[in-house]
Order: C-alpha cells, then structure tokens, then sequence
C-alpha cells in the first residue's frame, strides 16, 4: 500500500510540473524594466500654479535655490516610459512620471530656457492616483537634449509597434479569402490583336537575322559619288580648248620628220646627178682666206 500510495503521489508531482502556464500567472509577472537614460545630477523646484494658458517660464523660478537634488532615470517597461527621481546614495524613490500611449505627455518644455522643464508627477494613495507639477533642471543642455531623446524613441517604439500589430491583424483577416477557382469557373483572357506594320517588321528583322555578313553588305544599297556639274560654256571652241596629250604630240612630230627626211633625199639625189652630167665639182669653201684678203 506505501509503495502504490508513494508512485500515485511521484505521478502527480510530474502532473503538476508538466502543466502549462495559465494566462493569469502570465499576466501577473512583471515586464522587464529596460533602461533608456541616466544622468547622476538633477534639480527640482517647487513652482508657482499656473495662472494663464501662457507657458512656463525659468525665470520666474529662483533656479539658485531648488527643493531637492538627486539622479533622474528613464526606463522602459512594457508600453510605459517612466521617468524616476531616486536619491543619490540610497536609490529610495523620490518622485514619478509615466509616458503612456494615448495620454497627456507628462514633460513640457519652458519657453525661456533649453535645460529647464515641467514635470507632471503621479502618486498612487489609497488607490487614488494623484497629479503634481514641479519643476526639474539640469546642469549641461546635452543632459536635458539626451532626456528628450530618450522620451521621444519610447514613443517611436510604440508607434512602430501598433503599426506592425495592425499589418498583422490586416494580413489576417485578408489570407483567409480562398482565391481558388470553383468547380466550373472559367477565366477569360482577351488578347489584343496585334497590328500588320509589326508583323511586317518582326518579319524583316527576322529576315535580316538570317543573312549572312555579305549578304547584308550586298543588301545595303551604295550611294551614287556625287558628279560635278559641267564648266559654262566659253569664247573657244571645244577643239581649241581642250589640249592635246604629249603621246598625240611625239606621233605629229615624227610623221612630219619622216617627211622632211625623205624630201633631203630627193633633192641630193637630184643634186648628184646633175653634178654628174654637167662634171663640175663643188668646190670647198674658203670663208677664211677671202676673210684676210678682205682685211
């Protein structure tokens, strides 16, 4: 009996522990606190009310003399951007503000001063949420532009998540629509009618693509050169004009040589048998002895 009681009881130990988590023991955890920004040094001041819908103003503050001095922290958790004033050495908790989705920004700047801000601080007393604004400083202004920074990508990150939550519930509802077609459902096509000039041309292309290099160098037509018109007509005729090449000239000169040649040989012949008949002699010439006796 121990032994069936002790398996029972081993059974429903491993039960228990391979039992999944319910929802509500999801939703009690605590998200995780992710920091955004720090700074070691902070001021706050007790401000006057508000008395006009006019911004508020540094200089109305006495910024020398401030209620309290500690860190300020800017942390993430979940969807809330909460801003906290902790003390120095002990870490204990000052004051808070909370960032919210949908809700009044709890940081407003002053008009006169880029270091100095509003603060609308909450706290929670006997489950009754209650608001108060004080005035918070800071020693250099690349503290006070990081602490804006820090506010402004919390609200980025929250955008960017409602977006994408959106897409998705779009996407959703949307891929559920069956686009199949039906038993009996047809779908019609309706093909324009293609025009003869582009038949035409696919054709030549075509054509042209099955050549070969001298077949297309023969297909392209060659341009005619390009004649000069003729010279306007002048005073001379043609034939005086146009000049005789050297060869016609040689072929002249030669017929005329032979000519005169041949008459030199009729007249010495004649000469010789004149002088035979008659058997004077020429005599030579002395053209140097009648030039002495001259002298």
């Amino acid at each position: 009996m121990d032994q069936a009681s002790s398996s029972s009881n081993v059974k429903e130990e491993k039960r228990s522990s391979t039992d999944p988590v319910t929802v509500d023991e999801n939703e009690e955890r605590e998200a995780i606190e992710i920091p955004l920004f720090q700074v070691p040094e902070c001021y706050v001041y007790l401000i006057p009310p508000r008395k006009s819908a006019a911004s508020y103003r540094a200089d109305e503050w006495d910024v020398n003399k401030w209620a309290w001095e500690g860190a300020l922290k800017v942390v993430s958790k979940g969807e809330e951007c909460i801003i906290k004033l902790v003390d120095k050495t002990t870490g204990e908790l000052y004051a808070q503000a909370f960032l919210r989705d949908g809700e009044l920004h709890p940081v407003e700047a002053v008009i006169d001063s880029s270091r100095y801000f509003v603060l609308r601080v909450e706290e929670n007393i006997g489950g009754r949420v209650r608001h108060a604004f004080i005035g918070l400083g800071f020693r250099e202004r690349t503290e006070a532009y990081d602490f804006q920074a820090a506010l402004h990508d919390h609200m980025k990150y929250l955008n960017k998540k409602k977006t994408a939550e959106e897409m998705e519930q779009h996407f959703q509802n949307t891929s559920s629509v069956d686009y199949s077609l039906k038993e009996g459902e047809t779908i019609v096509l309706q093909l324009k009618n293609r025009n003869e000039k582009d038949t035409k041309t696919k054709l030549v292309e075509k054509s042209l693509s099955n050549l070969s290099l001298e077949d297309k160098g023969k297909s392209i037509e060659t341009i005619p050169p390009i004649i000069p018109p003729p010279p306007p007509p002048g005073p001379l005729s043609p034939a005086a004009t146009t000049p005789k090449s050297p060869s016609s000239l040689s072929l002249q000169r030669s017929s005329e040589q032979q000519d005169l040649d041949t008459k030199r040989e009729e007249v010495e012949k004649k000469e010789d048998q004149e002088a035979k008949e008659t058997g004077v002699e020429d005599a030579p010439d002395d053209d140097f002895g009648d030039f002495q006796a001259a002298g």
